[in-house]
């Protein structure tokens, strides 16, 4: 079983998460910028932590045998905080990188004018930059929060079918799936969605334009959601090609769309030494 988590925050997690997920059969991800839980006061921090996004995740998790890509972007929450917003001048630079293949996390998560704001504005960064965008719906208020997020897009210069809402749910789905855009779900063991309602929604909704992943942060999750998620869709009668389609297929054709997709990757020298990472030369 091939995978493809198109939503994970490994900077939060342990190398040790990244030998079990290629272990569990993922060979690529994408990682998008979002808060970190510590609140940023300055625009000079996300400059460092897309950085790493560009140039260390990448190198450890190609250690590993995955295929790292980034999507990069003010978040929601922090687009409400006028120490952060100055990074949106910022963004041009980073979206030119060959790795970043989407703009996102964009979206909601309040839902104030500051949001508003944000999000039309880097929705026009990814039309002007030729990439695809990853929308956050905001965990409370879904409902509401969808219908205001599919307003700015219908009012931007973004197709729907270069977005991806993600975060979706049994409560949302049916709305997201008219509007045209790619649609996204979260596995998590406590929240958001779990394997047995995810079957749910692939046996009424199908295969088509629908992203799984594990969304995993600094909170309770699992890595290995998305391979919970194939491992259910065959003991519910699904076929190996319907497993490959939403765990591998469908992530690709989305961001494809970048134009900047690299899957075969060269891993780096062995270690040195026995050290548990690999460092720069001597």
């Amino acid at each position: 079983m091939r995978i493809f988590d198109p939503h994970i925050h490994m900077t939060s997690r342990t190398t040790d998460d990244y030998q079990a997920m290629y272990d569990a059969g993922v060979r690529a991800l994408v990682e998008p910028s979002f808060w970190l839980g510590q609140p940023r006061t300055s625009p000079a921090s996300f400059h460092d932590y897309f950085d790493a996004l560009l140039g260390w995740e990448p190198f450890r998790a190609a250690q590993y045998g995955i295929a790292h890509h980034c999507t990069i972007a003010l978040n929601p929450k922090e687009a409400n905080d006028p120490r952060c917003t100055p990074v949106l001048d910022e963004l041009p630079r980073y979206l030119v990188k060959d790795t970043v293949v989407a703009v996102g996390e964009i979206g909601y998560d309040s839902m104030t004018p500051a949001e508003d704001t944000a999000l039309a504005a880097q929705l026009q960064l990814a039309a002007d930059h030729g990439l695809p965008a990853l929308v956050h719906t905001p965990h409370r208020d879904k409902s509401a929060g969808l219908r205001r997020t599919l307003d700015v897009i219908r009012e931007s210069a973004l197709p729907p079918e270069r977005v991806l809402l993600d975060h979706l749910n049994e409560t949302t789905v049916e709305h997201a799936t008219d509007s045209g855009c790619w649609l996204g779900f979260s596995i998590y063991p406590d929240t958001k969605m779990d394997p047995e309602r995810m079957i749910a929604v692939l046996k009424s909704h199908g295969t088509e334009k629908i992203l799984v992943n594990s969304a995993a942060d600094w909170g309770k999750s699992d890595p290995l959601s998305t391979r919970r998620v194939g491992d259910a869709m065959l003991a519910a009668g699904f076929t190996e090609d319907d497993t490959d389609q939403i765990l591998w297929r469908n992530p690709v054709a989305f961001y494809g769309l970048s134009g900047r997709l690299q899957l075969d990757i060269t891993p780096p020298p062995p270690l040195h030494q026995g050290n548990s990472i690999l460092r720069g030369g001597e």
